[in-house]
């Protein structure tokens, strides 16, 4: 295999690519990308057995061939050579060669039969929606998936297909993330499948601002296909829990507030929360929210904002990272915060937004 390519060109699907690759992995194939050049097309394949990621493109081949090649080696090269730098990389059985001007590297290689590509998918699920609805979506809810935590089908976020809808579901348990968009589903039926964390953050950092992504969904994996790009994932199995049955009902208390005044508030009242427990407590008066904590050392913080609330008094208290995340999320300049009693979950969202939902639970202080 022998291509000349100029370094950016070669720079982004190799950006593209590089997310998959695990640091750590137990196949020395792992650590490499899967370089195939034939027909003036150029294709990069990165995977971790979990996650795939495929980018092509189109740019004269001087000699066709594939090989594997160490993924982060190539990249630092690329990105320590010039702009505008000319490459020229030239493969064999078990080497090869990236020259540019009078800089020279020679890097092992492994056959490409030794790289492990995840079998074809077959779709029961198949649409389109624009990348930026997409991405919106996922940038809705994915803060709120679990980590590492031992019921598995929470590391994770949960898409659900359903007609001419799309939602996605996040939740560890203390917090949930609801967010839907309206897309071009045609489907009779509903089916949710739950995308790895590792796989929602490569999907959302590789989603753009214009064009279009196709969705594929099958029984075990989900494929995300756009210009020049194509991203494959393993699903979770397990059952996501019924998230409707988690939702707030009955709260009669709204207090309508501007989202910084509130966000800035409480990070000053954080300073002197509990480091570990993260607790603050919400005091709920007619005209007026008192923002309190302390910590073991004594020390304690309050600040009082007026809301135009009117109605029975209430105290509450919060993980105040739980509720940043929420409100750092919210576009919308005023949040609705729904509450009931001391011991329910409270209802966020923003003024003027029905497509995203935040159930936060209450922690005893």
């Amino acid at each position: 295999m022998k291509i000349s390519i100029e370094r950016d060109v070669l720079l982004k699907p190799l950006q593209q690519v590089i997310g998959a690759v695990e640091k750590r992995n137990t196949m020395p194939a792992l650590a490499n990308i899967l370089i195939k050049a034939e027909n003036n097309n150029i294709q990069f394949t990165g995977t971790d057995l979990e996650i795939e990621l495929h980018a092509s493109i189109d740019h004269p081949v001087d000699e066709a061939g594939e090989t594997t090649l160490p993924a982060r080696k190539l990249m630092d090269i690329c990105k320590a050579l010039p702009e505008g730098a000319q490459i020229v990389i030239v493969a064999d059985a078990d080497k090869a060669t990236v020259k540019s001007g009078r800089s020279r590297f020679s890097l092992i290689t492994l056959p490409a039969s030794e790289f492990p590509i995840l079998e074809e998918i077959t779709s029961s699920k198949m649409f389109s929606l624009p990348q930026t609805t997409f991405k919106s979506l996922i940038e809705k809810t994915a803060f709120a998936m679990a980590h590492q935590d031992v019921r598995y089908y929470l590391n994770g976020l949960m898409l659900e297909v359903a007609p001419n809808q799309l939602r996605s579901v996040a939740t560890d348990g203390h917090r949930l993330a609801l967010g839907e968009a309206q897309a071009e589903i045609d489907t009779e039926s509903t089916q949710q499948v739950i995308v790895p964390r590792k796989g929602i953050h490569e999907l959302s950092r590789l989603l753009e601002d214009d064009g279009e992504a196709q969705v594929q969904i099958s029984a075990n994996h989900i494929r995300v296909t756009t210009d020049g790009l194509r991203f494959t994932s393993k699903l979770i199995d397990g059952r996501f829990p019924e998230y409707d049955r988690v939702l707030p009902k009955g709260g009669d208390k709204d207090i309508l507030i501007d989202r910084d005044i509130l966000k800035h508030a409480l990070t000053r009242a954080s300073i002197l929360s509990n480091e570990k427990y993260r607790g603050i407590r919400l005091l709920i008066q007619s005209g007026s929210l008192k923002i309190q904590a302390h910590n073991p050392e004594q020390e304690e913080a309050e600040d009082e904002l007026e809301i135009p609330y009117q109605g029975d008094g209430l105290e509450i208290g919060f993980n105040v990272n739980y509720l940043l995340d929420v409100l750092n999320t919210i576009k919308d300049n005023n949040v609705i915060i729904t509450l009931k009693d001391s011991n329910s979950s409270a209802l966020i969202k923003g003024e003027n937004t029905d497509d995203a939902l935040y159930v936060v639970m209450p922690m005893r202080l």
